[in-house]
C-alpha cells in the first residue's frame, strides 16, 4: 500500500473551493454528496446539472442559455451550452475585483530582469493591440500566431486576439524555421508576432537571422511584428510593437460575444513523426475546462499568485493564461528555472508570495538529484499547492517533495494533454495524498483504465480512457480531412470512446498511476510494460541520472534496450550491469530486464521536457523522424544510432536476456 504523506486540515477542507462548491450543489439538488468521490459520480451522471453549476461557481461572463449540455449519437458530437454566447478576452481581463493598479501580470527573466503589468495597463495594452490588429484587417476566425518567449507580450497578443475573435496560436523562440513553418504554415496566420531572441542558462540566441525565411514561407501575413529585447534592428518587413500600436493607444477596450464552440486557440501535437497535427480547440469549453481544474482542483482563489513553469509553445502556457479569469496575477518566468542557481524558483515564490508553484516531474526529479532543500534554506510560507505534470511523478520524488520542500503543501500531480488542452486526473486539496499517485479523476471526466478487451478494470495497468464527452474536446483538426483526422486519432481503438494514448492504474484509493504512453509501451514477451515502471527502478539506481527504454525490432522479434544517463564519475561497469539487471528482475519482473543496456551522455527531450521514447525508437529501428523540431537536443539521438550499431550483437542480447 502506499505510503500516505500529507493530509488537509479539517478547516483547510472547510475553506477549499472544491468543498464550498459541493455543499452549494448539495444545498441546490438535496442530493446526498458526502465528500468529493460522490460529487464527481454526480459530475459524470449528470453533466447538464454539472457543467451549467460550474458555469455559475466560476463566474463565466456572458449569455449561459437555456441549455447546457446536448448528447450526441457519437461521443464527439456532443455539445455543451449550445446556446452561449461568450468572450474569453472578457473573462479574463474582468479582474474579479482586483484593484487596477494591483498586478496581473508579474514577469521574471533568468537574469533577475523583471516587469509588473497591472490590470489596468494590461487592458489597456491589450485594447491598443486590438484596434492595430483590426487595422490591418483581420477579423472573426483570422489567425495570429506568434513565435515568441514567455514573455508578456504574448499573453497581449492572445488577449487582443480573443477580444476580436481571431484564434491564437504560438509556439516558443527555441523552435527552429521548419518548426514555424510546419505548424505555422498549416493555419495561415495574417499577423506574425516575433522576438529578436531569447535568453537561456545565460546566453542570448538572436533569432533574427531565421526570421526572413519564416516571413517568406507565410504568404498570407499581413503583417510581421516585432518584440525586442536587444538593440539590433528587425529585417525588413518587421514591424516593432510600438510602432504597431502607436496609433492606438487611447483605444477603447471592446469585447464581441461570440458562441461557446467559437475557434480560440490551435496547439500542435507533439508526436515525433509526421507533420504535427493542428488541434482546434473551442472558446468556451477550454475556458470553463481550465477555469474548474485552476478553482476546484489546485484551489486558486482571487489576488493569487499563479505560476507554471512553460514555454508559450506547451498547453500549461494556455492553462497558465486562464488563471486570469480567477483575478489572480500569473507569473511568467522566461529562461532556465536552474540559473543562475538551482533555487532561482524558490527565491521566485518568496520574492512574489507566489501561492501555486507548476513544475514538471523532471524539474522535481533535478532537485532531488541536486539534493537541494528548500525547506531549510527559503520561507514558502505563501505557497499552498504545488503542480507537477509532462511526465509520471514518481513515489520518490512525491517522498522528496514533503521532506524536502515543504511539509504542509497540496502536492497536485496532474496529467491530461494539448489533445484537450486540460486534465483527465489531478489534484483534490480535500483528499489525502500517497507516494506515487495522483488523487482522482478530475470532475466532470469519465475517466477509467480499460483493457485490451475494452473492459473496465481496477489495479490493473491498461488504456486511460474517457468514456462520455467533456467541454474541451477538439473542435476538429486543422485542414480538408480535419474530421477524419480528429475521429481517428482518439475515436479508432475503442469506438466511441475517447482513447487518449495513456498506460495507466487505479490504485485502492481511488488515485492513478499513469505508466507512460501507451504507443511507447514495451511488449516484452507477451506482456505489456510501462516504460515509467521501468524508469522508477532503475533512476533509483544511485550512479544513473536518469533513461529511457524503447522496443528494438530485432532477429524477428523484439528486444528491449535501455539507455542509461550516468552521473559524473560513474561508468558502466559489468558490476553496475548487473546491479541494474537485478533490481528490475527483483522490483519489477524478468520481462522487466533489458537484452542491452547502453550508457549515452543525452537523452532526447521534447520542448516541454518529456522523454521522447518514440524519437529514440525510431532512431534506433531505423525510422524516419520528421518532426525533429519537436525535440529540444535533436543531436542527441545520433549517438542512439552508433551504439545500438555497435553494441547489438545477437551474443550480447542472449545474454542480458
Amino acid at each position: 500500500m502506499s505510503e500516505q504523506l500529507w493530509a488537509a486540515s479539517p478547516e483547510r477542507i472547510l475553506a477549499s473551493n472544491i468543498d464550498r462548491f459541493r455543499r452549494s450543489v448539495v444545498a441546490r439538488t438535496g442530493l446526498d454528496l458526502a465528500d468529493t468521490r460522490a460529487l464527481h459520480r454526480w459530475s459524470i451522471e449528470e453533466p447538464a446539472g454539472f457543467w451549467s453549476a460550474v458555469w455559475d461557481d466560476v463566474g463565466m461572463i456572458g449569455e449561459k442559455g437555456e441549455t447546457s449540455f446536448v448528447p450526441g449519437h457519437h461521443m464527439w458530437e456532443a455539445r455543451f451550452f449550445p446556446e452561449a454566447r461568450l468572450n474569453v478576452a472578457a473573462n479574463l481581463l474582468d479582474g474579479r475585483g482586483a484593484g487596477l493598479d494591483h498586478p496581473a501580470l508579474l514577469y521574471q527573466r533568468e537574469d533577475g530582469f523583471g516587469r509588473v503589468i497591472t490590470w489596468a495597463e494590461l487592458r489597456q495594452q491589450v485594447a491598443a493591440f486590438a484596434s492595430a490588429l483590426r487595422a490591418t484587417g483581420v477579423g472573426t476566425g483570422d489567425r495570429i500566431a506568434a513565435w515568441t518567449p514567455h514573455i508578456p507580450e504574448t499573453v497581449i497578443a492572445f488577449l487582443a486576439a480573443a477580444s476580436i475573435g481571431a484564434t491564437f496560436t504560438s509556439t516558443s523562440a527555441d523552435f527552429g524555421v521548419s518548426g514555424v513553418v510546419d505548424r505555422f504554415g498549416q493555419v495561415e496566420p495574417k499577423v506574425l508576432l516575433v522576438a529578436d531572441g531569447y535568453h537561456y542558462g545565460g546566453r542570448w540566441f538572436s533569432r533574427l537571422e531565421q526570421i526572413p525565411a519564416i516571413q517568406a514561407a507565410l504568404p498570407t501575413l499581413r503583417a510581421v511584428v516585432g518584440v525586442s529585447e536587444s538593440d539590433d534592428a528587425f529585417p525588413d518587413g518587421v514591424i516593432p510593437l510600438r510602432q504597431f500600436v502607436e496609433d492606438h493607444q487611447h483605444a477603447l477596450l471592446t469585447f464581441e460575444r461570440f458562441p461557446f464552440d467559437h475557434p480560440i486557440y490551435i496547439l500542435y501535437s507533439s508526436g515525433t513523426t509526421g507533420m504535427p497535427k493542428c488541434i482546434v480547440h473551442r472558446a468556451g469549453g477550454v475556458l470553463i475546462k481550465h477555469l474548474q481544474e485552476q478553482r476546484h482542483h489546485c484551489d486558486v482563489r482571487a489576488g493569487d499568485r499563479l505560476f507554471y513553469f512553460t514555454t508559450s509553445g506547451w498547453m500549461m502556457w494556455n492553462w497558465l493564461v486562464s488563471g486570469l479569469g480567477h483575478g489572480a496575477a500569473i507569473i511568467l518566468y522566461d529562461g532556465n528555472p536552474f540559473f543562475p542557481r538551482a533555487d532561482r524558483l524558490f527565491d521566485l515564490v518568496d520574492e512574489v508570495g507566489m501561492t501555486m508553484l507548476g513544475v514538471s516531474a523532471k524539474f522535481i526529479d533535478s532537485l532531488s538529484g541536486a539534493d537541494l532543500r528548500p525547506v531549510s534554506t527559503h520561507d514558502l510560507r505563501s505557497l499552498r499547492v504545488i503542480g507537477s505534470t509532462g511526465s509520471p511523478l514518481s513515489a520518490e520524488s512525491f517522498r522528496y517533495v514533503y521532506g524536502a520542500v515543504k511539509r504542509d503543501v497540496h502536492l497536485a500531480s496532474i496529467s491530461g494533454g494539448t489533445d484537450l488542452c486540460g486534465c483527465f486526473v489531478g489534484g483534490d486539496p480535500t483528499l489525502p495524498v500517497y507516494a506515487g499517485e495522483i488523487q482522482g479523476p478530475a470532475l466532470g471526466m469519465a475517466v477509467e483504465v480499460w483493457d485490451e478487451r475494452g473492459k473496465p478494470v481496477a489495479g490493473i495497468a491498461g488504456e486511460l480512457v474517457c468514456s462520455a464527452p467533456f467541454p474541451s474536446m477538439p473542435l476538429r483538426f486543422w485542414g480538408p480531412d480535419g474530421d477524419d483526422l480528429y475521429r481517428f486519432a482518439y475515436f479508432l481503438q475503442n469506438p466511441g470512446v475517447w482513447t487518449h494514448g495513456d498506460y495507466a492504474m487505479t490504485t485502492s484509493h481511488g488515485g492513478f498511476v499513469i505508466l507512460g504512453r501507451s504507443d511507447a509501451t514495451l511488449n516484452a514477451a507477451g506482456v505489456r510494460i510501462g516504460t515509467a515502471e521501468i524508469y522508477r527502478i532503475v533512476d533509483a539506481v544511485p550512479e544513473v541520472v536518469e533513461s529511457v527504454v524503447i522496443g528494438q525490432r530485432w532477429d524477428q522479434d523484439t528486444r528491449v534496450v535501455l539507455f542509461v544517463r550516468l552521473a559524473p564519475g560513474s561508468d558502466l561497469t559489468p558490476d553496475l550491469e548487473e546491479r541494474i539487471r537485478t533490481r528490475l528482475r527483483d522490483e519489477g519482473s524478468p520481462r522487466h530486464v533489458p537484452a542491452l543496456i547502453l550508457a549515452v551522455d543525452d537523452i532526447p527531450r521534447t520542448r516541454s521536457g518529456k522523454i521522447s521514447e518514440l524519437a529514440v525508437g525510431a532512431a534506433v529501428n531505423g525510422d524516419p523522424i520528421r518532426n525533429i523540431e519537436a525535440l529540444a537536443n535533436p543531436e542527441s539521438l545520433d549517438a542512439y544510432r552508433s551504439l545500438v550499431a555497435l553494441g547489438g550483437s545477437a551474443e550480447e542480447c542472449d545474454e542480458g536476456s
